[in-house]
């Protein structure tokens, strides 16, 4: 088996067998053609622990950091992991490599009266006004992701049970709360903007829409942010991620159970919702109620 090969079928296997989003394919994608440009004149199934290591740590001398490292580690597991199911090789040689250690960061979030300013400078009396502040709202109310948020369709709106049906990573669906004030932003959209709209054929179900009739691409929706966050003059680095962050946080700091909150973020693991949070709380029942939109 040659790399061009094993790259396919790896590909594949990722789609099809994994269930992974289009995103987390394109990025082992990318890791796995490093690989592949490195050991060229080898054969997939020929590497061993020794060549991953000196692959590793020149990699690590061009500068790339921690967590790229980690990344690409990950991508040489999940690859050899795949060889071995196919019978291809006896063994992963990349189980034995260490991951390098990360620095937990807190991500930037934005107070409550941040996002009001933020809010504050949509302007209503264009024809996107409604639409931005929607989906703004929808970000920060519902702890999106910016790809959960473009594909949001009006079948996955559920107001009635206060819920909104979402397909995020490894198209896992979960269920997040839905509060009648974002509801309230989103309806008025598509009652007052939407209705009034020329769709294109196959995008009458997403929620969210070009002047063109069309899904908002993710490009869109980080210009949207990034032109909110500099006319209200905030400094802090802003991206759609930013609303998720805060959303996390601001229901943290309320009391919100740590694992209501991993399950409305859609982690699959605690340890990811922990970073934001290093306090001891006594965790209450109901979570969404902590949230300043609820």
């Amino acid at each position: 088996m040659n790399w061009t090969t094993a790259q396919k079928e790896f590909t594949s296997y990722l789609k099809l067998e994994k269930g992974l989003s289009k995103h987390s394919i394109e990025a082992y994608s990318r890791d796995l053609e490093k690989i592949a440009q490195f050991f060229k004149d080898k054969k997939p199934t020929a590497i061993e622990l020794s060549d991953l290591r000196t692959f590793l740590n020149e990699y690590a001398e061009l500068g790339y950091s921690s967590r790229s490292q980690s990344r690409l580690i990950s991508a040489l597991r999940s690859f050899y992991q795949y060889l071995r199911l196919e019978k291809l090789m006896d063994y992963n040689p990349a189980e034995q490599i260490d991951t390098p250690k990360l620095a937990q960061h807190l991500p930037d979030t934005l107070s409550v009266e941040e996002i009001d300013r933020l809010i504050a400078e949509i302007d209503l009396s264009k024809p996107n006004g409604e639409r931005n502040r929607a989906l703004i709202e929808t970000l920060y109310g519902c702890g999106l992701r910016v790809s959960e948020l473009v594909n949001l369709k009006i079948d996955d709106l559920h107001p009635k049970e206060g819920f909104i049906s979402v397909i995020g990573k490894g198209n896992k669906q979960r269920l997040v709360p839905l509060s009648s004030h974002t509801y309230k932003l989103i309806k008025l959209y598509i009652n007052e903007i939407r209705i009034h709209q020329t769709i294109k054929k196959g995008q009458e179900a997403f929620v969210f829409l070009n002047q063109r009739g069309s899904s908002l691409s993710r490009v869109m929706i980080f210009t949207i942010v990034k032109q909110l966050g500099e006319k209200a003059g905030l400094r802090k680095n802003i991206s759609p991620h930013t609303f998720r962050h805060s959303f996390a946080t601001h229901l943290l700091e309320g009391g919100a159970d740590l694992r209501a909150v991993q399950e409305m973020l859609g982690h699959e693991s605690i340890t990811t919702t922990e970073i934001y949070t290093h306090l001891d709380k006594t965790y209450l029942e109901s979570a969404l109620k902590f949230h300043p939109r609820a």
